[in-house]
C-alpha cells in the first residue's frame, strides 16, 4: 500500500519504507522514502495550498477540522487495529488515544477565531491620536516530527493547532508508525475532497526524510522527540533562523505525601508508570513516598501490578516495546539499578522476554544512577523512601528533565506543585494535563521549550504583527518630524515631568 497523501513524491524518492506488525513483522504497508527533492516538492504544494487554506475564513476552517475529527471517529475500528498492529498497544488503549485526539482537534477548531482575534491596546498618552492593535498571522508551512509511541495522539495537537491557525501541514511520523501517519492523512482528504492535497501532506522516511523537512525552508519546525535529535534540528535551524517547537521527553516524577490517599497513589503510580508499557514521554519514572506511608504504598502498587503482563492478546496489559533496541536501554538500566543495590519488590532481569517486558519496581537504588538519571522509556519504575516532602521536591527536581509531574496529597498539593521545575503537574491525579485540550503541553530544561495544546498551542502557530494606525494629528505634538514646531519640545518635557518627575517626588506609583 502506497499512502495517497504522499504520491506525488515519486520523483525524488529513497529506498521503499516498510511498516511492519511489531508481533509478526508482516509487512502492513509500504511508502516512498521521500528525499530533499520530494520534500520541496511536497513543501511546494504547500504553499500553494497554504493561500486556499489562509483565504477561508475561521468558520470554514472549523467545518474542515470538524470534518476530519468525525471520520477518524468513522474509521475507529480500522486506526485503532491499524495502531495494535504497527505499535503493539491494545486496542483499547488505541482507542483512548484516539478520543483524546478528537478531543484536541475539536478544541483547537472551536476556539481558533478567539484566539487568533485583533486585539486592541492602549496607545498611551503621547500617542492618544494612534489606534494601536495586535493581530496573530499564520507562518505559513509548518514541519511536524512525530514519534512513535503515540502515533496518532502526539501528531494530531501540533497539526489541529497549526492548520486551525491557518498555516499548512508537512507531517513526518516516525518511521516505525508511518502507516498510522497516513492514515490520519488521508482521513483529513477523505473528509474534505474540495481542499486541495497541500493543506496536510505526509512526509514519509527515515531519519534522513526528516533532516530534508527540517533543511527544506518550512516556516517552523514542531519536534517530539530525544535530547540529542532535538539538539542537531536545532543546529540546523540555526542556519536559516527557523523557528522551533521542542518536546524532549521527561523522567517525571511522582511525590506521594504523608497525607495522601494511599489506594488512589497506587492506582495512578501503575498505570503513570506501567500503561503504554512505559513509553510515554510524561509517564511516571521516579516516586518519591514519605517513610511514613512507604512500606504501604510499595505493597500497594506491587499488588496492582503482580498479574500485570506484556503481551499481544486483548488480555495483556499492555503491548511490547514498539522499538527493539529500547529492550538494551531497559535491561542496562535495570542492571545498573541492581548493581548499585536497589531492591526488587515486583520483577527482575528476569521480565525482559525479548521486546515483553512485565512490570519492574526498583526500590531505594542510588540516585545518581542511569535507572533515575535517564529517560528509560520503559515498564520500570523507581521508588524511593523519602524523610519529608521537602526531600521529595529537592530530588524531583533534580536532573537535566523537566517536563511533567504529579503530587499526591490531600491538603498540600498545590503549594508542593508551585515548587516543582517542571511544565506540568497534576494533583492526585496523573498525566490529566494531557486529557485536557486547553491546558499547554511543554517543559524546561532538556524536556524542551515552546508549547502545544490550548491557546498557547495555538499562538505558537502565529507570529505576532503590531499595527498602529493613525487617527488624526495633534498640533504641535509631533515630534517625529525632522523640522518641528517651537512648541513641540517645551509640552513634551511638560508632560514627561509630570508623569515621572513630580510623581516620583510624591511617592506616587
Amino acid at each position: 500500500m502506497t499512502s495517497t497523501a504522499s504520491a506525488g513524491a515519486a520523483v525524488g524518492q529513497t529506498a521503499a519504507l516498510r511498516s511492519h506488525d511489531v508481533f509478526t513483522g508482516e509487512v502492513i504497508a509500504e511508502f516512498e522514502g521521500m528525499d530533499a527533492v520530494a520534500v520541496h516538492q511536497a513543501l511546494g504544494r504547500a504553499r500553494d495550498a497554504q493561500k486556499v487554506w489562509r483565504s477561508m475564513d475561521f468558520g470554514s476552517r472549523r467545518t474542515a477540522l470538524l470534518a476530519w475529527a468525525s471520520e477518524l471517529c468513522r474509521s475507529q475500528k480500522h486506526l485503532t487495529e491499524l495502531i495494535h498492529r504497527e505499535n503493539g498497544k491494545p486496542v483499547d488503549d488505541a482507542f483512548m488515544e484516539l478520543v483524546i485526539a478528537l478531543e484536541h482537534i475539536r478544541w483547537a477548531a472551536v476556539h481558533a477565531a478567539s484566539v487568533m482575534r485583533e486585539r486592541r491596546v492602549s496607545s498611551g498618552v503621547l500617542m492618544a491620536n494612534y489606534r494601536a492593535s495586535v493581530r496573530r498571522e499564520p507562518f505559513g508551512v509548518i514541519g511536524v516530527i512525530s514519534p512513535w509511541n503515540y502515533p496518532l495522539f502526539a501528531p494530531v495537537a501540533p497539526i489541529a493547532s497549526a492548520l486551525a491557525a491557518a498555516n499548512t501541514v508537512l507531517v513526518k511520523p516516525s518511521e516505525y508508525s508511518t502507516a498510522v501517519g497516513a492514515e490520519l492523512v488521508d482521513a483529513f482528504h477523505r473528509a474534505n475532497p474540495g481542499l486541495p492535497d497541500g493543506v496536510l501532506q505526509l512526509v514519509s522516511g527515515s531519519g534522513a526524510t526528516g533532516a530534508a523537512l527540517v533543511e527544506a525552508g518550512v516556516d517552523k519546525i514542531e519536534f517530539t522527540g530525544s535530547p540529542g535529535t532535538a539538539r542537531r534540528i536545532l543546529a540546523s535551524c540555526a542556519r536559516t533562523l527557523t523557528p522551533v517547537v521542542m518536546e524532549c521527553g521527561g523522567k517525571d516524577a511522582m511525590i506521594v505525601a504523608p497525607d495522601a490517599d494511599i489506594e488512589a497513589a497506587a492506582d495512578a503510580a501503575a498505570w503513570g508508570g506501567f500503561s503504554n508499557a512505559g513509553q510515554t514521554c510524561v509517564g511516571v519514572e521516579r516516586v518519591y513516598v514519605h517513610t511514613s506511608i512507604a512500606d504501604e504504598f510499595i505493597t500497594a502498587v506491587a499488588r496492582r501490578l503482580e498479574n500485570a503482563y506484556a503481551g499481544e492478546h486483548d488480555s495483556a496489559t499492555y503491548g511490547p516495546m514498539t522499538v527493539a533496541t529500547q529492550v538494551e536501554v531497559v535491561r542496562r538500566h535495570v542492571q545498573a539499578a541492581i548493581g548499585a543495590g536497589a531492591q526488587l519488590p515486583l520483577g527482575g532481569l528476569d521480565r525482559i522476554r525479548g521486546r515483553m517486558i512485565d512490570p519492574i519496581l526498583l526500590v531505594d537504588g542510588d540516585e545518581d544512577n542511569p535507572s533515575v538519571t535517564e529517560e528509560t522509556f520503559g515498564p520500570t519504575v523507581t521508588i524511593r523512601r523519602v524523610g519529608s516532602v521537602d526531600e521529595a521536591i529537592e530530588l524531583a527536581n533534580a536532573g537535566e528533565f523537566g517536563l511533567g509531574a504529579a503530587v499526591f496529597s490531600l491538603h498540600d498539593g498545590e503549594r508542593i506543585a508551585s515548587r516543582l521545575r517542571c511544565g506540568m503537574v497534576s494533583i492526585n491525579s496523573v498525566l490529566a494535563f494531557v486529557s485536557i485540550p486547553a491546558l499547554p503541553f511543554g517543559g524546561v530544561g532538556s524536556s524542551g521549550y515552546g508549547r502545544i495544546h490550548g491557546e498557547e498551542g495555538i499562538r505558537e502557530f502565529s507570529r505576532t504583527k503590531a499595527l498602529s494606525d493613525k487617527r488624526f494629528d495633534i498640533p504641535g505634538m509631533n515630534g517625529m518630524l525632522l523640522s518641528r514646531a517651537p512648541v513641540t519640545m517645551p509640552a513634551l518635557r511638560f508632560i514627561t515631568r509630570a508623569r515621572f518627575a513630580l510623581r516620583h517626588r510624591k511617592g506616587i506609583r
